[in-house]
């Protein structure tokens, strides 16, 4: 079965707290996939998408302050991968502040996507149709007693493998 043609992987897990957001991107951090992935992140303001996006890049080795890149819109990491002598490039997008799709084309963003790396996204449907489809998309929602319900989605081989 071609990528192009896999089958969507829908699961829900549950965030009680953010020690469990920190658990799973710990876990994620461990799939070999991850070093060549595109991860989506929707939920509304303040549902925790930029906080585990800072415990993924803390579980893959990114030392020192990480910025949320809602005004600069991108903020890159490039981290040595221990044993291996190679360097993982990481790109976190927050288009959170696009007013039109088109903003992406014209930022030059293409070659981004195109290169090898992680890609994490905040708001990607403020980029519309300009986005590749991403491997995995994490949709977070609030729950009443400040949990979060997640749902995760596969829509690539790589997506699955980091779901496993």
């Amino acid at each position: 079965m071609t990528v192009e043609n896999h089958p969507l992987i829908v699961k829900s897990i549950a965030w009680q707290d953010e020690a469990a957001t920190q658990s799973f991107a710990q876990a994620l951090a461990n799939r070999p996939a991850i070093g060549n992935a595109m991860i989506e992140l929707s939920g509304d303001l303040g549902a925790g998408k930029t906080t585990f996006v800072r415990h993924l890049l803390k579980a893959l080795g990114v030392q020192g302050r990480i910025k949320s890149p809602t005004y600069a819109v991108v903020e890159p990491y490039a981290i040595d991968v221990p044993g291996l002598g190679t360097t993982l490039n990481i790109w976190h997008f927050d288009f959170y502040r696009f007013n039109d799709p088109r903003e992406w084309e014209e930022a030059g963003f293409r070659d981004i996507f195109a290169s090898p790396g992680l890609k994490l996204v905040e708001w990607p449907e403020k980029a519309g149709k300009h986005l590749p489809k991403p491997d995995l998309l994490l949709a977070i929602e609030v729950q009443g007693n400040e949990s979060r319900t997640v749902t995760l989605t596969a829509h690539t081989a790589a997506g699955k493998e980091l779901l496993a």
